[in-house]
């Protein structure tokens, strides 16, 4: 009886432990040349990496296509807008333009500036014109209406990271990929997250950059893909895939980019946007809007 006994007990044990083919539903088998090699890099490696390519960034000029979403299960609504054919320029330190407009037909349904300091959003279709301070965090019960163009500097322009910034690593694993990701703290009476940077270890691209604002909230969550050389036989690469989530401010906007120039001299009038005649001016943030005669 007790040989019976530890027989069973041993084809339980054997079952529950993969032996028996049975418990197995499903068996996907992965092809030597599509496995992954996770790559091995120290937190000094990986540093040198991202700061290269933060500090040899000075300007871009990208044609792309560009999907909105915006609202989320807490906001009640989520709202898909129609893809758009957008042009975006960017320029050190904090310039930044991008222009919507409606495939085929070529119509203007957005043009957004911000200089770090102001932005300005014009709206043709609705013959409005926003206006107001970059610092300003009043949010919109419309999500759409949270978007700025400040918001695309630092998913466009990375910043460094600085010597005398505090940096953390550590190693996350999924069933997809294999990652690296720097934490960088902010300092002051008590530390905080500032930005998270993850690197695919397949081949130590940065595929991932979060930002963080004070008690750690996630302000803007950007993930990068299709990394490709800019032109035919150079040795730049740019990726042509990136979406950017603002969680706060409830929109996301997935780009496609079909074309890419970098560090070409961008002219300071490219980043100047004026008020159409007739446009309702409104100042973001104060009690009402005012026209501009």
């Amino acid at each position: 009886m007790k040989r019976i006994w530890k027989s069973m007990i041993l084809l339980t044990v054997s079952a529950a432990a993969g032996g028996c083919p049975r418990t197995v539903t499903k068996s996907t088998k992965v092809s030597t040349a599509e496995r992954p090699v996770a790559r091995e890099a120290s937190e000094e490696d990986l540093l040198d990496r991202y700061n290269a390519l933060a500090r040899g960034l000075k300007s871009m000029d990208a044609a792309l296509e560009l999907k909105a979403t915006a609202g989320t299960k807490y906001s009640g609504v989520i709202d898909e807008y129609h893809e758009v054919k957008a042009f975006l320029l960017a320029s050190r330190p904090y310039n930044i333009r991008m222009i919507g407009q409606v495939p085929v037909v070529g119509k203007t349904v957005f043009d957004m500036v911000s200089d770090g300091q102001t932005f300005e959003v014009s709206i043709p279709p609705k013959n409005k014109f926003l206006t107001g301070q970059v610092a300003l965090e009043r949010q919109s019960s419309k999500p759409i209406e949270n978007l700025r163009p400040q918001h695309l500097v630092d998913a466009i322009l990375w910043p460094e990271v600085r010597k005398e910034e505090v940096v953390l690593i550590e190693e996350y694993n999924d069933e997809n990929a294999r990652y690296y990701v720097l934490t960088v703290l902010r300092g002051g009476y008590k530390s905080e997250i500032l930005r998270k940077v993850w690197f695919d270890r397949a081949d130590l691209r940065v595929a991932r950059l979060q930002a963080y604002g004070p008690k750690g909230a996630l302000l803007s969550d950007v993930r990068y893909a299709n990394w490709q050389p800019v032109a035919a036989g150079s040795a730049e690469e740019y990726p042509m895939s990136i979406r950017i989530e603002r969680p706060r401010d409830e929109y996301r906007l997935d780009l496609a980019i079909s074309k890419v120039t970098l560090n070409e001299t961008l002219e300071a009038d490219r980043f100047k946007l004026e008020a159409p005649v007739g446009a309702e001016v409104v100042r973001v943030g104060e009690n009402s809007g005012e026209k501009r005669p």
